[in-house]
């Protein structure tokens, strides 16, 4: 697990991968932990927006045992909602985005 926090908002954790994934998006080499500065994070937002807004991959999800014979996924536009807003959050508090 990562997990994502800034001043002044919930920490939001994410499966590794998802992560790496989001990370990538924003132009980070993924490294753990890391960081982006306060100055930085309208540029890392608005890639984030950006490749979120047209990625629809989906990422398959747990088997929720029902029988219909489709798996459930969620889109990784979706999984980056949840980190769109806290970076949202550092931009308005002029904060950094921190993971562990």
């Amino acid at each position: 697990m990562i997990t994502f926090s800034t001043d002044r908002y919930s920490d939001i954790s994410m499966f590794n991968d998802v992560a790496q994934q989001l990370l990538s998006m924003i132009g980070h080499s993924g490294s753990v932990p890391g960081a982006i500065l306060a100055e930085d994070v309208p540029a890392a937002l608005q890639r984030l927006k950006q490749a979120s807004e047209s990625d629809t991959e989906v990422i398959a999800g747990d088997d929720d045992g029902d029988d219909s014979g489709e798996s459930a996924g969620v889109s990784l536009k979706m999984r980056a909602l949840p980190l769109i807003a806290l970076f949202e959050s550092a931009q308005q508090n002029n904060s950094n985005v921190m993971w562990r």
